[in-house]
């Protein structure tokens, strides 16, 4: 049977996808958007700048220009684009995205079709470490995280619209990471404050990031575990993105842990993440699943799975709200009085 022209190119753009990301990764890595906007314009400006031989950097910025990272060529110049200023140093930044999906995520991913048919972390097959152990005992690969956390914020604005924080309320963020989403809220709500409760290896950068935004004044900073145990008195509750790695008994343990630590029966709990569904699925929910289980061994879940451990740990799902980037709000409240 022939293969139509079409066919050809869809297949071709799939396969080709990860030397695309390899690229984009090598400018990051060399520091060519910072480059470029300082007004280095040329291969041999960029050459000079980074080391690199100039033959290289011309043709990884034919690519480049082709992909829309950049405009120009090498006779009008070299021009920044929306995608590059987006890869600068500096916050906010994609930059350490870029970074830590071009190495350590990478070579997990060099590792699909055994993490796939064993249903096992890529990640720990190539580190030989889980990836939470790995960010405990590496500075450097838990700052990029940090930063890609950080990066991937592109909902956190429509937080606010989407629950009421208002009131005076005091807001946990369980596994608040670099502290963006718990400073965009209080910026929101002047009335609240908030704890940002994650391990304590995020608390420097977080803390930094919360003194330059909010003030500590507003912000109680407390490294622990969320399956131990949380931060009592809360009136709302907030797990962002921190489920997905988990087991289903792990997930119900941190869920009855934000119920008894409740201020009362009229708190809440917030659950910010991607769900999972089987029909008409688009491609980032199924694409960021098996990137879970290439990290971390995990999974993304169904709303309905995540509404049966909610159940489980004496919690009532009270309504939901859609969010950008095909994010989920979830908002539960207690069955009972903690």
């Amino acid at each position: 049977m022939a293969i139509d022209l079409q066919t050809t190119r869809d297949i071709v753009d799939v396969m080709t996808g990860g030397w695309k990301a390899q690229a984009l990764y090598t400018a990051v890595k060399l520091g060519l958007p910072d480059h470029v906007a300082a007004g280095r314009t040329t291969s041999d400006e960029l050459a000079e700048s980074t080391g690199a031989r100039a033959a290289g950097v011309h043709r990884l910025m034919r690519l480049l220009v082709a992909m829309r990272v950049f405009e120009g060529n090498e006779t009008s110049g070299y021009r920044s684009t929306p995608m590059s200023e987006a890869l600068r140093s500096g916050s906010p930044s994609m930059r350490d995205m870029c970074l830590l999906h071009g190495e350590e995520y990478y070579a997990a991913w060099g590792h699909a079709h055994s993490s796939i048919s064993s249903v096992s972390s890529g990640f720990e097959a190539v580190y030989g470490s889980s990836f939470y152990d790995y960010l405990s005992e590496d500075a450097d690969t838990a700052r990029r995280f940090q930063g890609t956390l950080n990066a991937g914020n592109m909902f956190f604005h429509k937080v606010p619209d989407a629950f009421d924080f208002t009131g005076s309320k005091t807001i946990v963020d369980v596994g608040g990471g670099g502290g963006h989403l718990l400073a965009t809220i209080l910026a929101a709500t002047p009335d609240a404050k908030g704890v940002l409760f994650d391990r304590e290896h995020m608390m420097p950068r977080a803390g930094e990031h919360l003194a330059a935004t909010v003030g500590l004044d507003r912000v109680t900073l407390v490294g622990g575990d969320m399956f131990t145990g949380v931060p009592t008195g809360g009136d709302v509750y907030i797990l962002s993105r921190a489920l997905a790695g988990w087991k289903d008994d792990a997930v119900v343990q941190a869920f009855e842990n934000c119920r008894r630590a409740m201020s009362g029966p009229a708190a809440r709990l917030l659950i910010l993440d991607r769900f999972v569904v089987d029909d008409n699925s688009s491609v980032l929910p199924a694409l960021w699943d098996l990137h879970l289980l290439m990290i971390t061994g995990g999974a993304h879940r169904s709303l309905r799975h995540v509404t049966e451990l909610l159940d489980r740990a004496g919690l009532n799902v009270e309504r939901t709200g859609e969010l950008p980037m095909e994010h989920v709000a979830v908002v539960a409240s207690p069955r009972h009085a903690p």
